[in-house]
């Protein structure tokens, strides 16, 4: 049940949890605007229920993608909390004076690497000790993590801060099902130049927030183990990759060896607790196609009608939408009417006056797998606007551009040789083609209040 008033004390104490019988809690989630919700939930709610129940109230599109962070400010590190996790348990294990919190959030990177394993998983950073040689398949290189019979094993360089200095150090480190390992000679594996670092049954990995600015980190790709028993900044094993796809590497296998098939189990089933789930509140079995145009209502049996209808509706509403905008006075370059400029407002890929470090930072929030994009306005010009998109775990930025041609306006990405009357239009061609694009626009970054 959502309160309609927020629980100002239930962040990040397991006593805001007082007054509520044993089998229920309290726990406050925030988007990324910091707006917030306090949620009064059964005590054997998972991360996946408390992201369905937003879904929900927000009317928002449930494309799986939609996740419960757990950040920890005062540690500077956050994490994915898994879809199967119960989120009071998390919740108990904060400090009592500790600046915790909940965030609810898109992560198009969440199950990606069962989808295209291959760039996730380096081919000079995976080894496996079975009868299998060559290069592996997609489905073979994640057989090996699910498989409790074979043995994959990630390594590679990463920097680790040394325990009670503010330097930072390369190591050779080596990841096994057993646990973390960095190597003291050189590149060798031998048993007696393996010292261990961590194991996972009762640790999780973290990504590191801003790891040069609060760490001293020699780079941002930063990435931590914290033991599920201490929430001291001491007992954290700093490490720090040269690259983005190294981090994802390390972080994606640490979170495979923890959880294996219960991952994949998480991956192809989002929707197993659906039936159970006291956050269930509509059947979408009970939704149906309605036509209200006559004098009375009547059910759309027919799929192709129901289609067509929606797709008039929708140009009805993007009509309506062109007039209402357009007599507001917004200003104008040309005769043409006011929706090719302000039609775009409402949609959810667009975010207005964004500036290029924080397009940077949703993107990378939301996941750093290709065709991630979003809209905003152009920060140097403002009579252009900038697509952001993520290629190869690089996010680039295309300006586009007005084009006047006759007396009306159109965008371009390519100089005028594709031109659009609108950026829906625009956004819709390149979702279907990639063009001048280095990939097809797929998941766009998207922000709610709740």
């Amino acid at each position: 049940m959502l309160c309609t008033q927020p629980y100002v004390s239930c962040r990040a104490s397991p006593k805001s949890q007082i007054c509520l019988n044993p089998n229920r809690g309290v726990i406050k989630v925030y988007s990324e605007d910091n707006t917030s919700r306090a949620v009064e939930v059964p005590s054997d709610i998972t991360a996946r229920d408390v992201c369905q129940l937003f879904v929900l109230k927000n009317h928002c599109i449930d494309d799986h993608s939609w996740t419960l962070f757990e950040h920890l400010s005062h540690l500077g590190i956050e994490r994915t909390i898994e879809d199967h996790e119960l989120v009071l348990e998390v919740q108990s294990s904060w400090g009592m004076d500790s600046d915790s919190k909940l965030c609810f959030r898109k992560n198009y990177a969440k199950y990606e690497f069962f989808k295209k394993p291959l760039d996730f998983f380096p081919e000079n950073m995976v080894s496996v000790s079975s009868e299998a040689n060559g290069i592996m398949n997609h489905s073979q290189l994640i057989q090996t993590f699910l498989s409790s019979s074979t043995c994959p094993e990630i390594h590679g360089f990463l920097h680790a801060k040394e325990q009670g200095r503010k330097s930072w150090k390369k190591f050779y480190f080596v990841l096994r099902r057993s646990g973390l390992y960095f190597s003291n000679k050189g590149t060798s594996k031998e048993p007696r130049h393996l010292q261990f670092i961590a194991e996972f049954s009762d640790s999780d990995v973290y990504t590191l927030l801003s790891a040069k600015k609060l760490h001293g980190a020699p780079t941002d790709y930063g990435l931590c183990v914290k033991s599920n028993k201490s929430s001291s900044p001491r007992d954290l094993k700093l490490l720090c990759a040269d690259d983005e796809q190294t981090r994802t590497c390390w972080i994606t296998a640490m979170r495979l060896f923890k959880y294996g098939m219960q991952l994949y189990e998480n991956f192809i089933h989002p929707h197993q607790k659906q039936k159970s789930s006291p956050m269930r509140s509509i059947s979408e079995n009970s939704l149906v196609a309605m036509d209200f145009s006559g004098h009375r209502s009547r059910v759309i049996e027919n799929p192709s009608e129901a289609l067509s209808v929606a797709v008039e509706e929708g140009l009805s509403w993007r009509r309506k939408s062109c007039h209402r905008l357009s007599s507001h006075g917004s200003p104008s370059t040309s005769q043409n009417p006011m929706s090719n400029i302000v039609i775009h407002m409402a949609q959810p890929w667009f975010h207005s006056k964004l500036s290029r470090d924080e397009a940077h930072r949703l993107i990378t929030q939301q996941g750093l797998i290709d065709g991630v994009f979003l809209l905003r306005d152009s920060q140097s010009n403002p009579k252009t606007f900038v697509l952001s998109l993520c290629y190869a775990q690089r996010i680039k930025h295309f300006q586009i551009l007005p084009v006047e041609d006759e007396g009306e306006m159109f965008y371009s990405l390519d100089d005028g040789h594709t031109r659009f009357t609108d950026l829906i239009q625009l956004v819709e061609f390149y979702q279907l083609n990639r063009g001048v694009l280095p990939c097809k626009l797929k998941h766009h970054c998207a922000r709610i209040t709740l």
